[in-house]
C-alpha cells in the first residue's frame, strides 16, 4: 500500500468532479518526493536546442551537458551544429577561482572553429552559486566576433522547468525583430513550440504549404537564426507547446501586434481543429476550402487501419504523464479514438486552468496528478489496472518494472507522432506495446484488452 505524502495531497485529485476542484499546482516540488519534473536548465535547453545553426555552450559541469545531449530527437534539414554538446567542464578549481576566463576561452575557440550564426550560453546551478558574470563575457565575445552571443539564465535551482522555458523565450526575444521582413506574404505564420521530433515539423509545414500559407520561421524545431530574426514579419503565431512558447508569443503580440493561436498537432481531432482555426484566423475563403479538402483526404487515408487497431485495443486503460498539460488533452482524445480509457493523467507544468480543462475532458473517475513522483505513478498503475503508460524517459522504467506497455511521447522518441500519419504511427505503437506477447509471461497481471487473465 503506497500512501500519498501529506503535503502533496492537494496536488492529486482522485474523487471525481463531485469532490470539487481546488488543485494545488504550479509550485516548487516537494523536497524528498523525487519529482518527475525537470530543472530550469533542462527546460531552456529543450526549447533552444533545435536551433540547428547556433552554437549551444553549457557553462557548468560536464554532467549537465551530458544530461541533455542527444536525448532529443530534434532533426535538422541542414546544419547539425545543435547535435554537438559543448561544455566548459567546470572543475573544483573553477568553483574556487571563478569560470569567466574559461568561458571566454572556450567560447572564442568554438566560434572560430564552427562559425555559428549565433551562440547560446546556458548558465547551470554552479554558475549561479559562484556568481560568474556570464552577461559580461557574452557581451565582450559578441563585440569581438560580430555575432549574437546570448546568455541563457537557466541555473537549475532557480525554479521549475517552466522557468527554463521563460529563460529560453527571453533569449529568443533578443533575436526576433533584428532582420528585414521584405517578401513576407500576408498569408504567413510562424510555427512555435514544435521541436521537429522525428521530422514532425516538415509534415506540418507541408500541410500549411497545401493550404497556401508561407511559413516564415519555425521556433525552434529545425530552427535557423536568420529566419527567427524575421519572425516579426509573419501575420500569425501558431503555438503548439504552449507551456514553452506562450511567453514569446505574448511578447510578439505586445511588441509587433502579431496574434497567436494555441493548437495541438497530435490526434485527428486536434490536428484538424488546428488547420481550420489557422485558415479562419487568416480569413481567406479559398484557403478554408483547400483546408476542408486536405482534412478530408488525410482522415480518409488513415481511418480503415485505425478502426482495426481500435477493435483490438477497445477496453484498455492508460496513464498519461507529460511535460506540458496541453499535450495531455490530445493524448486523452487520441486514446479515445482507439477505444482506450485514460484512468490517470497529469503533467509537470500544468496550471489551474489546464487542470480544470483536463477534468472536464476526462471521465469522472480519472485521477489527476500534478508534479508527481515514481511511487505515486506505481500506486495508480496498480490500483487502476493500467495497461499502458504514455510518458518520457523517466516514466519508461516504471512501466517496464511493473510489466505495463509503454509509449514514448517525449523528445527522446524517434517516431513521428504528429499529424495524420503520426496518429497512425501512434496507434501502431500503442497496439504493439499493449498487445505484446511478452505480457503473457507476467504473473498476476490482468490485461484489460479482451478481459483475459494471463
Amino acid at each position: 500500500m503506497i500512501e500519498i505524502l501529506k503535503d502533496r495531497k492537494q496536488q492529486v485529485r482522485e474523487g471525481g468532479k463531485a469532490a470539487g476542484f481546488d488543485m494545488v499546482c504550479d509550485t516548487a516540488s516537494l523536497a524528498g518526493s523525487v519529482s518527475q519534473r525537470a530543472c530550469v536548465f533542462c527546460g531552456s535547453r529543450v526549447v533552444l536546442y533545435p536551433i540547428a545553426d547556433a552554437l549551444h555552450l553549457v557553462h557548468g559541469p560536464v554532467g549537465c551537458a551530458a544530461y541533455t545531449w542527444d536525448i532529443r530527437g530534434a532533426l535538422s534539414s541542414g546544419p547539425q551544429l545543435h547535435r554537438m554538446s559543448f561544455s566548459t567542464d567546470l572543475r573544483e578549481k573553477d568553483v574556487i577561482f571563478g569560470g569567466e576566463k574559461k568561458l571566454y576561452r572556450v567560447l572564442t575557440e568554438l566560434i572560430d572553429t564552427y562559425h555559428p550564426k549565433a551562440a547560446f550560453v546556458y548558465s547551470t546551478c554552479i554558475v549561479g552559486v559562484i556568481g560568474d558574470d556570464v552577461e559580461a563575457v557574452c557581451r565582450t565575445v559578441s563585440r569581438e566576433k560580430g555575432i549574437d552571443v546570448i546568455p541563457v539564465h537557466s541555473e537549475g535551482f532557480r525554479g521549475t522547468k517552466k522557468n527554463g522555458y521563460q529563460a529560453a523565450c527571453q533569449a529568443l526575444s533578443r533575436l526576433v525583430g533584428t532582420a528585414d521582413t521584405a517578401g513576407i506574404s500576408k498569408l504567413s505564420l510562424n510555427i512555435l513550440g514544435d521541436f521537429n521530433i522525428a521530422g514532425e515539423i516538415w509534415q506540418i509545414k507541408e500541410y500549411y504549404r497545401r493550404m497556401g500559407i508561407q511559413v516564415v520561421s519555425t521556433i525552434t524545431g529545425d530552427g535557423r537564426v536568420d529566419e527567427i530574426r524575421r519572425a516579426h514579419g509573419a501575420s500569425l503565431n501558431v503555438v503548439q507547446c504552449s507551456g514553452s512558447m506562450m511567453a514569446l508569443a505574448r511578447m510578439m503580440q505586445e511588441k509587433y501586434g502579431i496574434p497567436y493561436l494555441r493548437v495541438s498537432y497530435f490526434g485527428i481531432e486536434d490536428m484538424s481543429k488546428a488547420l481550420y482555426e489557422v485558415a479562419e484566423k487568416l480569413g481567406d475563403e479559398a484557403m478554408l476550402s483547400r483546408t476542408r479538402e486536405l482534412v478530408s483526404q488525410e482522415v480518409a487515408s488513415i481511418m480503415p487501419e485505425l478502426r482495426e487497431y481500435r477493435r483490438k485495443l477497445e477496453g484498455a486503460r492508460a496513464l498519461v504523464y507529460t511535460g506540458g498539460a496541453f499535450k495531455v488533452f490530445s493524448m486523452v482524445r487520441s486514446l479515445r479514438t482507439l477505444g482506450i480509457k485514460t484512468v490517470v493523467a497529469g503533467s509537470q507544468t500544468g496550471d489551474k486552468d489546464d487542470y480544470r480543462q483536463l477534468a472536464d475532458l476526462c471521465d469522472e473517475d480519472t485521477v489527476l496528478l500534478d508534479d508527481t513522483n515514481p511511487l505515486e505513478l506505481a500506486k495508480y498503475v496498480q490500483e487502476k489496472g493500467v495497461d499502458l503508460i504514455i510518458g518520457g524517459v523517466k516514466e519508461r522504467p516504471i512501466a517496464y518494472k511493473l510489466g505495463v506497455g509503454f509509449c514514448d511521447h517525449n523528445h527522446e522518441r524517434k517516431i513521428c507522432l504528429a499529424g495524420y500519419s503520426g496518429m497512425l504511427n501512434f496507434a501502431r505503437e500503442v497496439y504493439t506495446s499493449v498487445c505484446s506477447p511478452v505480457w503473457s509471461l507476467m504473473p498476476r497481471r490482468r490485461l484489460h484488452t479482451g478481459g483475459e487473465q494471463t
